[in-house]
Order: structure tokens, then sequence, then C-alpha cells
């Protein structure tokens, strides 16, 4: 989870010439008060008060908090927090104002953070403040997960209403993080039902994991209708990284980008996990080009971080594992997934409606002066926005 992948992303992005048809845009910092719309007051506080220097002065709150092992405390961890949660937030507001389809924020989907707790390298929630912010307009949203390891924080967030549908796709079972995602986990009160989990085995490939996510988030689309798509594109569930144990391509990655994208309904793209960096890179680069309707070059184009990083597949916008790990989802395992998520759709009635009173305070889009803008400096890869009026994609 280091944030050096998003500068290689960065790299690669700009070595494509993917930029040339993207809005860039330097996000707003999320503040505290943002925050607050879901994270609790004294975890918010704590972590904006937490340094490195300062951990044997907060050993019982870290313990509280769960900082620590998985979720260290890095020098300008708040600053980070802010600059990652920004980004979502504002794309979620340029989505609702209709000044673009898409939204990109690779910087985004730290999806395991609670309430008042950290998580799996987390710290603040920007999918759930995001979907929230996606609320104010839009009377459904539905959240969907392809990153290898269950999107806890967001099901938790939203268990128990009907106004959210989330949806993960992830490795289940073997005491794998976070241990949560089963079948059987559908949702709570009125929530029931709007919690969708389709557990996955070791080794699954491009052919059987398209198939399967085209299967049910057809009829998702179908049953659920929302206004408005979050996609976390976490790379760890890519072929070869470090901690994952999927065998997919950069290609059926992409594929379920591209499959939510012909929905044509305003979507938010993030990132996620992923623990081989150049990987990584490739694959958001990769989805970047898919969001603009591009297809790029085999052999990746030379820029800062071409030798170091990208000799392991030859310099080519590929995969290169070392070994193929063997497809423990059978045929009659992967009908049975559809057979339990199609019955727990149907139970669904019509598409939830909700009654609109007054809304909370929109979030305030920040207006940039294009003269004032520094071209060598990075603006984010949180805040990529595609109009709707052009081919163009917004990039955060």
């Amino acid at each position: 989870m280091k944030p050096h992948r998003l500068c290689m992303t960065h790299h690669l992005v700009l070595a494509y010439g993917l930029h040339d048809h993207l809005q860039v845009f330097k996000p707003r910092k999320a503040t505290s008060e943002d925050f607050l719309q879901f994270h609790a007051e004294d975890y918010v506080q704590f972590l904006s008060n937490i340094t490195p220097d300062k951990q044997q002065q907060y050993m019982n709150q870290m313990q509280r908090f769960n900082l620590g092992e998985d979720c260290p405390i890095f020098d300008g961890l708040f600053e980070f927090c802010k600059s990652y949660t920004g980004g979502s937030i504002d794309s979620a507001a340029r989505l609702n104002h209709q000044l673009s389809d898409i939204a990109i924020n690779w910087s985004g989907g730290l999806h395991h953070a609670k309430k008042a707790e950290a998580s799996g390298f987390c710290y603040i929630n920007d999918l759930v403040l995001a979907i929230l912010e996606l609320l104010k307009f839009h009377p459904r949203v539905v959240y969907i997960d392809i990153d290898i390891h269950h999107g806890d924080g967001v099901e938790e967030a939203f268990y128990m209403t009907d106004r959210v549908m989330t949806v993960s796709f992830h490795k289940f079972g073997d005491m794998f993080f976070p241990g949560t995602g089963g079948i059987e986990d559908i949702g709570n009160s009125t929530g029931r039902y709007y919690s969708v989990n389709v557990p996955l085995q070791d080794g699954i490939d491009d052919n059987t994991f398209t198939e399967l996510f085209k299967f049910v988030m057809q009829k998702v689309m179908a049953q659920y209708q929302p206004g408005a798509v979050v996609l976390q594109c976490g790379a760890d569930s890519l072929a070869a990284d470090r901690i994952g144990c999927f065998n997919l391509s950069l290609d059926g990655h992409a594929e379920c980008v591209r499959f939510m994208k012909s929905f044509k309904i305003p979507i938010l793209v993030t990132g996620g996990g992923g623990y081989t960096k150049s990987n990584v890179a490739r694959c958001w680069a990769n989805e970047t080009a898919v969001l603009l309707n591009k297809s790029l070059a085999k052999d990746i184009p030379f820029h800062d971080y071409y030798f170091e990083y990208y000799s392991d597949a030859n310099y080519q916008l590929r995969i290169h594992s070392t070994s193929n790990i063997d497809n423990l989802n059978t045929r009659a395992y992967l009908d049975s997934l559809k057979q339990r998520v199609g019955t727990n759709l149907s139970s669904l009635d019509n598409a939830p409606s909700v009654e609109f009173k007054e809304a909370p305070p929109e979030s305030k889009l920040p207006e940039m002066d294009e003269d004032q803008l520094n071209p060598d400096e990075r603006y984010g890869l949180s805040s990529l926005q595609i109009q709707p009026s052009s081919p163009v994609r917004a990039f955060v």
C-alpha cells in the first residue's frame, strides 16, 4: 500500500499520453468535519494528533483504534488521509453536479477502515464518505469491490440500509484477511438482501471471474437500478501479486471496469490494494485507458521508472507470473454461488424508493485558476473527471 504506487501510476498515465484526454484536478483536502460524517470524533481526533514520536504516549489509544502492525503510524498520516479522501469526496460531488460522467481516484479505495478503527492499512474510509456524498443526489448507490480482500468497512457502514447495495468479489476462507464476507452475509433490517457477497477460492482466472462478475452485476443493476456506481479496483486480485492468490490478467481485471462503464451511469472508480507495484501501475493505467475508450501499446513507453520497475515483463503492459495457482473454483461451486446470489436478489421487491426531504449540505467544489497550475506538479490521481458532453474523463 505504499504511496509510491500512485507516483508510478501517474508517470505511466503520462507516458501513454492519457492525460491529454482527461480533466485533471487537484482535490481539496478533506477536513475533520468531512471525516465526522462517518467516523467517530475521538478516533478522528486521535488520528490528527498521533505521530511516530508520540506512540509511547498514546499506547492505549493505539490499541483501542487498532493502529500498529497492519496500520503503521508514519509522518504525515493525517495529511495523507485528507488528500485521498478529499479526492473521493470531490469526485462524488462532480458526479452529483453532472460535471463528469466518470471520476477516477486511484489514491482512494481504502475499504477496510471502520467508524472508530483502522484496519488493513486503511485509516479513513473515503469510499463511505464518497457514497454519503452521492446519496445527497441519488436515492440508490451500488458499491462494487474487486479487491482480493472483502470490502468489509463499506459493507458494515451500510449493512442496515437499502439505499446502498454493496457487492464484493473476494477470496474467502483459509483465515484470509479480513475473514468476513460469507455468502450468508446479506445485510440486516432494512438492508436485508442489500449486501451481496461472492466468496471465491484460490486461483480464479479471467474466464470464470468475468463470467461470474457479469452474471451477478447484470442482475444487481436490473433489480436495484442505482443512480450512481462506486467501483473499487484493488489490484491485489491480479496474478503475481505479492499477497494475492488469484490468476487474473490485466485484461480480465479491466473487463469488469469495461462492463460497468457500459451501463452509462455516473461512476466513481478508485484504487485499493495491490502489493506488486509494477503491476498496480500497469493495471490502473490500463483501466484509465478503458474508461477513455483508448487502447494502449503493449510496449511500455520510456519514462522515469522504465528500467527500475518494468523489466519483470520485458517492459510490456502485461503481467509476468512465475507460477499459475490451481483454480479451485469448480463449476459446481460457481453454479452454487450464482444460485444463492440469484435467489437473494429475487427476494427483493422493486428498486427501493426514498422520500427526499431537506438534503444535507453539499460539498463545495474547489475552484481552480488554470493559469496558476504548475505543469510539473502532480495534482493527484484522485480526481480524473469525464465530462458528460465530451469524451474527457476526470482524474483527481
